[in-house]
């Protein structure tokens, strides 16, 4: 069982980052329209090893399946006091439509360059590219840290730097001290900056995991299409995938079986749904087609 700390001028918060899965991105669940996050104070009815789970249900108010901790940030004090804010973050996925009490907000509402889908946000990842290089350019550390992040000099694009592109381009003034959000204009009161670490820390996680796990069925209905499987793991990376060779990908590894039924909500010839197989699970590897970013 965790305790408190002594010292009163130190507040605990569990910060729970519960992402589920929208048409076009994953989703997070918010208060107050995308400016904050669910949390509550850590007490002593708390335990970090068991009870979280249950925590983040009640606290929700959703039915979740994943759950595991990402990291824990400690604020600066507040200016002219000594009161210092830990946050234990915590990352959960659940399948949800309509959460009563709470929103959901694109996670590239606060990292638009993180989506290089279409030609439009690629441009606009481009274009932050050119300002990243020009401002680090004379500054051999500065340098150092781009170039991985941003694949320049010819290196990849690692998709999972999300963390240590953000925190680039807010030293360099390429991003607010808060973002907008789709309903509102930026001002003091939005996102803060610690918050979208923990994001952008949750981000990097899930696109490392659909690597090699089969996190992603977690945010899928329990019977989906082959394609409604290639749309999540595009919008969970930010990348196009390469169709037939994801599809036999997918077969080949045996990670799914058919359901016997059909999807009829679509036009057309309806297609058929999937059940994941958990007994696949060791096995899953889906990132081996996506589609290759200039």
């Amino acid at each position: 069982m965790t305790t408190m700390p002594d010292n009163p001028l130190c507040t605990i918060d569990l910060v729970t980052i519960l992402i589920t899965m929208g048409e076009e991105a994953p989703t997070l669940l918010t208060l107050n329209q995308g400016q904050e996050l669910p949390s509550g104070p850590l007490t002593n009815r708390h335990s970090l090893q068991k009870g979280l789970h249950r925590w983040a249900e009640q606290h929700t108010g959703c039915s979740i399946g994943h759950m595991e901790q990402l990291y824990t940030f400690a604020d600066q004090p507040l200016p002219n006091t000594q009161h210092q804010l830990i946050r234990i973050s915590y990352l959960a996925l659940a399948r949800i439509t309509n959460p009563e009490g709470f929103s959901l907000q694109s996670l590239y509402t606060y990292f638009p360059w993180e989506d290089r889908r279409t030609p439009a946000t690629n441009s606009q990842f481009k274009e932050l590219r050119t300002h990243i290089t020009s401002w680090a350019s004379h500054d051999p550390e500065r340098l150092t840290r781009a170039i991985p992040a941003f694949g320049l000099n010819g290196l990849p694009w690692d998709d999972e730097k999300v963390l240590d592109r953000y925190e680039l381009l807010w030293e360099a003034g390429l991003v607010a001290k808060s973002l907008p959000t789709s309903t509102r204009k930026t001002d003091s009161s939005q996102i803060s900056f610690d918050n979208r670490r923990i994001l952008a820390t949750a981000l990097s996680r899930l696109r490392a995991k659909i690597r090699y796990t089969p996190i992603v069925f977690e945010l899928l209905p329990h019977a989906f299409t082959l394609l409604q499987l290639q749309k999540a793991m595009e919008n969970l990376s930010g990348r196009p995938m390469h169709k037939p060779n994801f599809r036999r990908l997918v077969l080949h590894q045996k990670l799914v079986e058919e359901s016997g039924e059909r999807d009829a909500s679509a036009p057309g010839r309806p297609a058929k749904l999937y059940h994941f197989r958990p007994e696949a699970a060791t096995s899953c590897y889906l990132s081996g087609a996506m589609l290759p970013l200039d």
